[in-house]
């Protein structure tokens, strides 16, 4: 786990300057790579820039950029490859190469050496990599299957440049034109969905794609790796599938014990973590298992499932404990930290438990992706409910007019309660794919042309095109699995995996995802909906596979989600920052960004007897306005 930067120009005057960019572009990312910081120059045209986190074969001679064969391939590599001993082995002894290091980043080289730019299609890990191939004189450069690992790019009239992180990136002189479309969807979603950015310009690299730049700066984009959807469904039995589920997963999970370094897992005391530790304590002694309680909200404590599962599986358990002054304690480095504005809030309580896991170990398994596959979400029962229809979803949606009446929040069980059966009434009225939009989003549509003073209407094309992409998956089959799909596109890429990746990297911890091994993911997708979800409950099969090896409890309770006190530091430790810096009527009228009567209301709203759901939105705002004065004025 490190951070890669680079550039290629083709216009010598710039040289210079993009030397200077990249110096600076490798420091940004030092805390993605505090064992060693490295770049390397190749025929006046092209630089590449490491920093290095070691996990393995942590000797100097895996430093990073890397040269093989005479120097004539160059590499820079962020991630792992966990099957990298079985393709060393195969290279032995199939080509007869020798190897300098016992690393998997050699492994990558001479991979690319015997198979060209199909050598991505050989990788089980995650990863984001470029290789400089003198002899034909281009660059190739690639992103893992799921979009684990991150990367951003853009281009200029001579020039293409690269790097883990958009702050990286914006060494490199990169102009900085808010794209309006992208900040349309951010202030829908809390981000902003790939590939595009919240920069006209600047792209991210898709899951399972790669990038050739040739040597007159023509570049190519292909995919290698689409998770398969063709709705042909595996004819095996419930039975038989939970089997190969556990196999698949159990492999999985002991692939990504590799490490020359202290590892543990994240053990939340939900059904995904507690399936991942499960395992990994089968093939790892001792292991360690971290968890957080919160000391002033008991109500989201889920302790006591985890230490169920670390008493049962014996690993060695560390519970951190949290206040919401610990919470606080830390917002002023997310925020500084976040480089693309990032709305979702329970990135405050990952950063926590990554900066306190990294006192222990330096790699953390986590259960990230079930959900999104397996179904694990309340708007994923409901759009089962949707899609079998019945008394009660009609009953639901005719109580449209009384749920709007009654109060609704996250912060209390029946204000909670009123707030989803009016999500669910108003998602009743629509069609699949603009009710999975919907539920998708913390706002309506409505909501972002409101707030922005920028005339939205003119890129309604541009908003469109973006929108029917990622709803692509929707067809007119009744398929919950329709649902899951969007999701590992929408949700798991811009959403969990971004949140995990900035919050663990920016405390120097590598966090490895087991349920996202690609080929568990085909296998998941080759399962019928009623598998996953049905009467029976959400994630069926996952919860079924493992009922004998969990504690009883952990099926009994309800899901569990942690809510950030944002509410009550608004109105207290961040009221002067809101009222007299961010959200000051007189920065918003300067900033000319956003309708001030539209904050305004915002602001009266969330110091009102009836604040609703406003923290999420103020929340949104404020990470934007500290990005925008950090990065464009």
């Amino acid at each position: 786990m490190c951070g890669i930067a680079g550039f290629l120009s083709f216009d010598k005057t710039e040289f210079a300057s993009d030397v200077q960019g990249l110096n600076a572009a490798i420091t940004k990312l030092n805390l993605r790579g505090p064992d060693f910081q490295g770049y390397s120059l190749y025929n006046e045209k092209l630089g590449f820039a490491h920093a290095r986190l070691s996990i393995i074969d942590t000797s100097d001679a895996s430093n990073q950029p890397m040269s093989a064969y005479n120097n004539s391939l160059h590499l820079i590599f962020n991630g792992e490859i966990y099957n990298y001993r079985e393709l060393r082995d195969g290279l032995i002894t199939k080509f007869g190469e020798q190897f300098q290091t016992q690393s998997d980043t050699e492994v990558i080289l001479r991979m690319y050496k015997h198979y060209g730019v199909e050598c991505v299609s050989h990788f089980n890990g995650f990863f984001a990599f470029a290789i400089y191939d003198e002899a034909s004189d281009q660059v190739f450069i690639a992103r893992d299957r799921m979009g684990i690992k991150p990367l951003f790019f853009a281009q200029k009239a001579k020039q293409f440049y690269f790097a883990s992180e958009l702050k990286a990136l914006l060494e490199f002189n990169i102009p900085r034109q808010i794209d309006f479309v992208s900040l349309q969807q951010y202030f829908q979603f809390n981000y902003i969905p790939q590939p595009n950015s919240i920069l006209q310009g600047v792209k991210k690299l898709a899951p399972g794609a790669y990038l050739l730049i040739s040597n007159k700066g023509e570049i190519t984009q292909k995919s290698y790796y689409k998770i398969p959807f063709q709705k042909k469904y595996s004819n095996l039995s419930y039975t038989e599938a939970q089997v190969e589920l556990k196999r698949i997963l159990e492999l999985s999970v002991q692939r990504r014990l590799v490490s020359d370094v202290p590892l543990g897992s994240f053990l939340s005391g939900g059904i995904d973590s507690s399936v991942i530790a499960t395992l990994a304590a089968r093939h790892q002694t001792n292991l360690n298992t971290f968890s957080i309680g919160f000391t002033d909200n008991p109500y989201f404590d889920e302790t006591k499932y985890a230490n169920l599962v670390a008493k049962r599986i014996k690993s060695n358990h560390t519970v951190f404990s949290l206040s919401n002054q610990d919470l606080y304690d830390n917002l002023h480095n997310i925020l500084d930290y976040i480089d693309e504005p990032f709305a979702d809030s329970s990135a405050i309580p990952v950063y926590i438990l990554s900066r306190k896991t990294r006192e222990k170990v330096t790699v953390a398994l986590s259960g990230d992706g079930a959900d999104e596959m397996f179904g694990g979400y309340n708007k994923h029962m409901a759009e089962f409910k949707m899609l079998e229809g019945g008394f009660a979803s009609a009953a639901v949606k005719a109580g449209l007019p009384l749920w709007k009446l009654l109060p609704k929040s996250r912060h209390s069980k029946f204000s909670n309660l009123f707030r989803q059966l009016e999500r669910y009434a108003e998602g009743a009225k629509m069609e699949a794919k603009e009710r999975y939009w919907r539920w998708c989003s913390f706002t309506p549509e409505s909501y972002p042309k409101d707030l922005i003073k920028f005339d939205l209407n003119t890129l309604s094309n541009t908003y469109e095109s973006r929108k029917q992409e990622i709803l692509q998956h929707f067809t007119s089959t009744k398929d919950i699995n329709e649902t899951l799909r969007s999701d590992m596109d929408l949700v798991l890429v811009n959403d969990m995996l971004t949140k995990v990746d900035l919050m663990s990297m920016a405390n120097s911890l590598e966090v490895r995802v087991p349920f996202l091994d690609h080929e568990l993911v085909n296998f998941a997708f080759q399962l019928p909906g009623h598998y996953k979800v049905s009467h029976q409950g959400r994630k069926r099969i996952l919860k079924d596979a493992f009922r004998n090896e969990l504690p009883s409890e952990l099926y009994t309770r309800n899901k569990m989600g942690f809510e950030v006190p944002l509410l009550q530091w608004f109105r207290s430790d961040l009221k002067a920052l809101i009222l007299d810096d961010l959200l000051a009527d007189n920065f918003i009228v300067e900033q000319n960004l956003f309708n001030l009567s539209a904050v305004q209301n915002l602001k009266r709203t969330l110091f009102s007897n009836n604040p609703g759901e406003v923290h999420a939105q103020i929340w949104a705002l404020i990470v934007f306005q500290v990005w925008y004065k950090k990065y464009i004025m």
